[in-house]
């Protein structure tokens, strides 16, 4: 199997070495794993692209490759130019260093990557390593992703739904914020919302005495309902969401249909 692996961290995340460990046991003796990844950390920017002026690549060793742009950038990067002979058979993105769960789905690079793949028609999957008091001191933070991700991984390409629709799924895993001897194991989670915290605003004062405003964002351990995402990784599971990249409130469509013919 040919993997290629990206992130919104950064080139030289931790949480990208997790990852390739991860790819490489999933691509096999026979496999190949390559790495595409923003040159500089680029969390937060979600589905961006860099529409509007040029990215530059550099080649940093074999398979291993950093681009200038977004996450999605490096998707796109990977499949048109890197390997561009022969594409990858899965996209791999993370483990970003903190939860992709609930609202921060909506502005997650991680996501974002995984989101261009699907759009490209490439299974992909981004996975994310929830951190908290009771694994963020640990000598490995990442290790629930790293002892646990390859049977996750596995378990979604032999037994998971991977459709051929317009928009086509795929999946978003989040492991809990805890050791990874205490993980209870996986649960199919739908995407959650924390009622009590949003992105905010912080100001502050240079040097010089301009004002500058910090993106601020809330408690990551707010409860979510019961069966989404945050919940079921704060109860000690593994939370595997499918996802599309379609927006549409299928839920409403009836009603407008009724009220505008």
């Amino acid at each position: 199997m040919r993997i290629l692996i990206t992130n919104d961290d950064g080139i030289n995340a931790p949480g990208l070495k997790v990852l390739h460990a991860i790819a490489t046991h999933i691509a096999g003796p026979g496999g190949e794993v390559w790495t595409v990844a923003p040159a500089f950390e680029q969390s937060g920017v979600g589905h961006c692209i860099s529409y509007t002026h040029p990215t530059m690549i550099a080649e940093l060793g074999p398979r291993r490759f950093a681009a200038e742009g977004s996450p999605a950038d490096c998707v796109l990067a990977g499949l048109y130019d890197v390997m561009a002979d022969a594409r990858p058979d899965l996209v791999l993105s993370g483990v970003n260093r903190g939860n992709n769960a609930a609202e921060n789905v909506l502005y997650s690079g991680t996501i974002g990557a995984a989101m261009e793949a699907a759009l490209q028609g490439v299974r992909s999957v981004a996975l994310s390593q929830f951190f908290g008091p009771e694994n963020s001191a640990l000598d490995d933070p990442f290790e629930a992703a790293r002892m646990h991700g390859v049977a996750v991984i596995r378990q979604l390409l032999d037994d998971s739904l991977w459709d051929n629709s317009d928009y086509r799924l795929f999946y978003n895993v989040n492991f809990p914020p805890i050791a990874a001897s205490g993980v209870k194991g996986h649960r199919a989670s739908r995407q959650g919302f924390r009622r009590n915290t949003r992105f905010g605003v912080e100001p502050h004062l240079s040097p010089s005495g301009r004002r500058f405003l910090w993106i601020k964002g809330g408690p990551q351990h707010e409860p979510t309902e019961p069966g989404s995402d945050a919940a079921d990784n704060l109860d000690g599971f593994i939370s595997v969401t499918p996802m599309r990249a379609d927006l549409t409130a299928h839920d409403a469509m009836e009603h407008l249909r009724d009220r505008i013919g």
